[in-house]
């Protein structure tokens, strides 16, 4: 149930850049939605499948982006492992701590990115620190809302369950 989750947000996410681009060309420099599925399947704590799900959705990610192939994939696999490894350590269930926690990941993504294009191309482009703090700022809230929106879900479907359940023990 878990990976048939997974591979809908990471679908949904595909479509969402799909759409997004074809809306508005500026869209993936300003929202990366990719980042924000790795960063919320990290906060569910498992190291070494975060790590797995960031190195694939980046290798997607480098794969549906223009751009040398690799770059998010390498990224992305930090941004889960170290999302994982907070997770761990941290208890967020708050939105704004989520909100935090995207909004950083997806800065420290740039950082990673514009590292390994300084150290591996000739010529790397770097990205504006406004369109930085825009995808941050944007991510978070994704992130965010996401977050809220599958808590709520959750919520309805166990109060849902229980309902079935107590009906079930009345009969």
């Amino acid at each position: 149930m878990r990976s048939l989750k997974l591979l809908a947000a990471v679908v949904l996410a595909a479509l969402v850049h799909f759409v997004g681009v074809r809306l508005w060309p500026d869209f993936a420099r300003a929202t990366d939605v990719f980042l924000v599925v790795v960063a919320l399947y990290g906060l569910e704590g498992s190291s070494l499948s975060a790590l797995l799900v960031g190195m694939l959705v980046g290798l997607l990610q480098d794969t549906l982006t223009s751009g040398p192939f690799g770059l998010f994939g390498f990224a992305d696999t930090i941004i889960g492992y170290a999302t994982a490894r907070l997770a761990q350590r941290l208890v967020i269930q708050r939105p704004t701590g989520v909100l935090a926690l995207v909004g950083f990941a997806s800065v420290l993504q740039q950082v990673i990115v514009l590292g390994l294009a300084f150290v591996l191309l000739p010529t790397p482009e770097t990205p504006s620190p406004l369109w930085t703090a825009i995808r941050a700022a944007s991510c978070g809230l994704l992130g965010m809302v996401v977050y809220v929106a599958g808590g709520s879900w959750r919520r309805s479907a166990e109060a849902r369950r229980r309902g079935r359940m107590s009906k079930l023990r009345l009969d």
